[in-house]
């Protein structure tokens, strides 16, 4: 019999994370201070970050090693498995081969923790009482909250009102690991009640609950923030994917082709292929890409300029691809994925011609998620079904031209707790939506000019 399965050994974790700053050929432009213009040090952001994230934010240093503490927990669900997807290929009738690593089984269900537990951890030991955090659909804030629970550390979360409505069992989840959810915008913060008082229906986005988690942060001071994506320190958390595939596909004699990672902020996407990336930027034939949702469509139809990560200008200027930084997006379900730019890593990436882009409608997404649902018995995240849409259309491609090819792709979550989600587009409830043009323009009109 076939294995269908590659599986590390608890000794086999990787002992660092792989910082892919060593080795890009040209660095992000450096954050800037909202006031000043100025590029921002150590001093601006230890308001709100511990000085060990702070170091793995700046660092160029390649390797840098994971704590035992940290490791220790990652042994509650790492090594993840690479799974070869033998009943999709079959479906499919594809020569491709195709792989994916399989993050869902983490405790909070997503690749999330893989940062979360790390950045706890810091806080701890740098005597922060407690975490402020936002959330999308719920992973970032389920992951926070559990690492908060492991290492005793009190997280609060702003949760982006859409999904706080559309997924209540995300919300239960934190609870249960004793975090405190709002719904974003909420009455708790100065920039929370501004909005409200602007348009009492508000939705809420990803940078709406990031303005209040920084606020909450900064104005308390046993508080610090926690982000689940975007920032350097993140992605580099996230490597642990990459760098464990790597390894597994050295074990059966294979390597990727293409690489796909549905992308919001671009954690998930970093860790599944900056470790790859590495072998590209040293002469490897390989394509990695990035996989957004139409409505949210940050890389493919943003502008790459400065801009703040969050709505009330609170957070330091990022160059990278933007919509605008008040930029709502619609209440899609790939809730994770509703963010207005990406991480400054991505985007010099992609304006360097490493990576791809590609944007999809929710339809052919969920629809790409139920063939997989079918084939190999797992039922995707909302965000994780992008990457599976593009692996498909890469497959089928296969198909068409007769061309043997290595696809994978990271499965970074399940969606047992986004079921309606699928009830919805069983019942043909979903409906596309394209960002119109215009208002793409009205937002970027606004960004402050650098």
């Amino acid at each position: 019999m076939d294995d269908t399965k590659v599986i590390l050994t608890e000794r086999e974790i990787p002992r660092q994370w792989y910082n892919i700053a060593a080795d890009m050929p040209k660095l992000p432009d450096p954050p800037l201070h909202p006031a000043t213009k100025q590029p921002v040090g150590p001093d601006d952001l230890k308001v709100i970050f511990p000085m060990p994230l702070i170091e793995q934010e700046v660092s160029t240093q390649r390797w840098v090693e994971i704590p035992e503490e940290v490791l220790q927990v990652y042994t509650l669900w790492r090594p993840t498995p690479l799974h070869r997807a033998r009943r999709l290929e079959e479906a499919l009738n594809t020569p491709a081969r195709i792989y994916y690593k399989y993050e869902g089984v983490s405790p909070a269900g997503s690749h999330k923790p893989n940062t979360s537990v790390p950045q706890a951890y810091y806080n701890k030991v740098s005597g922060i009482r407690r975490i402020a955090t936002e959330t999308g659909a719920g992973q970032w804030g389920s992951a926070m909250a559990l690492a908060g629970s492991l290492f005793g550390v009190e997280v609060t979360v702003y949760m982006v009102k859409v999904s706080y409505n559309q997924k209540p069992y995300r919300r239960i989840a934190m609870e249960t690991w004793g975090a405190r959810v709002y719904a974003s915008p909420s009455e708790n913060t100065e920039a929370g009640r501004r909005i409200l008082a602007d348009d009492p229906e508000n939705p809420g986005s990803l940078g709406i609950a990031i303005s209040e988690a920084v606020e909450d942060a900064a104005t308390h001071e046993d508080t610090n923030y926690a982000l689940g994506s975007v920032l350097n320190h993140v992605l580099l958390h996230q490597t642990i994917i990459g760098l464990e595939a790597k390894r597994q596909f050295e074990l059966i004699g294979e390597y990727p082709d293409v690489i796909f990672g549905c992308c919001g902020g671009g954690s998930n996407l970093a860790g599944v292929s900056f470790p790859f990336l590495y072998d590209k930027i040293h002469g490897r034939q390989l394509r990695v890409v990035a996989v957004e949702p139409a409505s949210c469509p940050t890389l493919t139809k943003g502008e790459f300029r400065y801009d703040f990560g969050d709505t009330a200008g609170l957070t330091p200027l990022i160059k990278m691809y933007t919509l605008g930084h008040d930029f709502v997006p619609p209440g899609i379900h790939a809730g994770g994925l509703r963010y207005h730019g990406d991480a400054p890593l991505i985007c010099q990436l992609y304006n360097d011609g490493l990576i791809e882009a590609k944007a999809y409608h929710q339809r052919a997404v969920f629809e790409a998620a139920v063939t997989f649902a079918r084939a190999e018995g797992i039922i995707p995240a909302p965000e994780s079904a992008h990457a599976v849409r593009a692996a498909i259309d890469e497959a089928l491609l296969c198909k068409e031209e007769g061309r043997e090819k290595v696809i994978f792709f990271n499965l970074s979550g399940h969606g047992y707790l986004d079921l309606q989600a699928y009830a919805d587009y069983l019942e043909g409830k979903l409906e596309d939506y394209e960002y119109p043009e215009e208002k793409i323009k009205e937002a970027l009109a606004k960004l402050p000019v650098i």
